[in-house]
This record gives structure tokens, sequence and C-alpha cells, in this order.
């Protein structure tokens, strides 16, 4: 299946999904959808299931109850073959970026490609820098993670995620313990992801000042240059919605002014 085709119908869904650990519920009764090039940013606190949903869709957890689908298809009851074959149209930057400490930038990048064993090593070597290219981060192919700033383990680890230009890319965390400047560097990668390869993607975040940077700004060509542009106080992204989780359940789905308006005690308290 090439998520990249399905244009009709969501590239996920979740319908009314249930997960349990033990006797607990963390994820209740959760639906929502993520159309192609759309971005949906969810929040919520610790241990309210954002997580687990990105673990959910790319089948490394199950759910309890409900369905959960990928590119037009239920992948809810796939074993691990079939999986795989959905796995290879996402890309996942997890929290820390989670590198390998002992492979270098590019190895990281290419590892993927080095398991499937289908290119030669000329070949190899020129997505990984195509790909490195994209991050910026083309002079760094031979260094180690250990040399690297917080910031650029985060551009290697969205690097490796986009390796085999996948349709969908989940986000778990990707500014969490970064400054200022070099947060914005990440978010301005992932717009440009959104905006200029149409990718559609779920962010998970606490930091709603990342948050509101990719649901207000935009990348455009102006003067044949891709420039950023804020989105004017009237108006908002189309394709970039909000979503929060309480104790396992979805309070709010909306654009980000009406979340700011939200007259919720949980909601308000995530701008005190």
């Amino acid at each position: 299946m090439d998520i990249s085709n399905q244009t009709a119908s969501p590239i996920i869904e979740l319908k009314n999904v249930y997960k349990y650990y033990d006797d607990t519920a963390v994820l209740k009764n959760v639906s929502f959808t993520v159309n192609r090039g759309e971005t949906k940013i969810i929040l919520g606190g610790s241990g309210s299931g954002k997580s687990t949903i990105l673990k959910i869709i790319v089948g490394l957890e199950k759910v309890d109850e409900g369905e959960v689908w990928v590119g037009g298809e239920n992948i809810t009851s796939y074993t691990e073959p079939p999986l795989m074959k959905i796995r290879k149209q996402i890309g996942m930057v997890f929290q820390e970026g989670a590198l390998f400490d002992s492979l270098s930038v590019g190895d990281n990048v290419g590892y993927r490609l080095y398991e499937q064993g289908t290119l030669n090593d000329d070949e190899l070597l020129k997505i990984i820098k195509q790909t490195l290219g994209f991050v910026d981060m083309e002079d760094a192919l031979e260094k180690m993670p250990s040399e690297l700033s917080g910031g650029m383990r985060r551009r290697t680890a969205i690097a490796r995620a986009l390796v085999g230009t996948p349709g969908i890319m989940l986000y778990d965390e990707p500014t969490a313990g970064l400054d200022p400047i070099t947060a914005g560097t990440i978010i301005e990668l992932i717009i440009k992801l959104r905006d200029v390869e149409q990718v559609s993607s779920i962010f998970v975040t606490h930091r709603l000042n990342d948050a509101y940077r990719l649901a207000r700004e935009r990348l455009i060509q102006k003067d044949g240059r891709l420039t950023y542009q804020s989105e004017s106080p009237d108006t908002n992204q189309i394709n970039t919605r909000f979503i929060m989780l309480k104790s396992g359940e979805i309070i709010f789905e909306g654009t980000d002014d009406s979340l700011k308006q939200s007259q919720d005690s949980y909601i308000q308290k995530f701008f005190s």
C-alpha cells in the first residue's frame, strides 16, 4: 500500500479506541482522523496517553477495543509481516532522538536501508547525503552522536525517520529539552515537511509555544525562494489542528484560537 496515493480517505484514523494496561484504561474511546498534508498536535499532561497513540499507529501496541486505520487499511489485527509494510510508509522521531550511540550520523540515518540490503554503497551514500542535506546536517556525516548538540541529535533523528520518503511522520516530544532557538529550527523542519512535501503528521508535545508556532506559520514560495510566514491573527492553518487529552480521553479538538478560548479548567491550566 502506497500511502502517498491515498487522497480521498484519511491517512490515519482511530475509531473508538480503548487501551488498557492491566486494569487501567490509558485511552478511552479515542477517535480522530489525519488527512493528507494535515498535522494533528496532541497536547496533554503526563500519562494522558499521548505517546501510546503513536505506538498504536506504528503497531508497537495493540488496541483492546476499536479500530486503527493507516493508509486506507485496517491494521487493528495485523501481525508483524503486514505491519512491516505499513511501517515503511511511516517515519517516527522518538523522545530525545534515540540515536544509536555506537554508529556515526551517516550510519544512523541509513540504518533502515542497510537492513533492507537492496542498495549498493554508492546508492546508500547518495540517499544518506540527500536526506542529511534536507535537515542541514550534510557536514556531520561522519560525526558520532556524542559529538552533536541536542538540536543536531534531533535533526539527525528526523533525517533517519525521513529515509524512504514516508507519507506519515510521528513526532514524540521532538523539541523537549531544547532551547527556544534550537526548538524553532526543529519546528521549521516540520513545517517544511508539511507545506512542501505534503507529509501527514502527528506532533506530540507539552510545549505550547512550539505547538502554536507550528499551527501559525507556513512555508510559502516568494520571489523564487521559500519563506516562513506567520499567519495573520484572524486566520488559521487549515491543515493543522489541536487535540487535548485528559486521562486518556479527547476533551478538545479544533483550532489554536478555539483552544485558547476554551473555558475548560484543565485546558486553562496549560496557559497559566
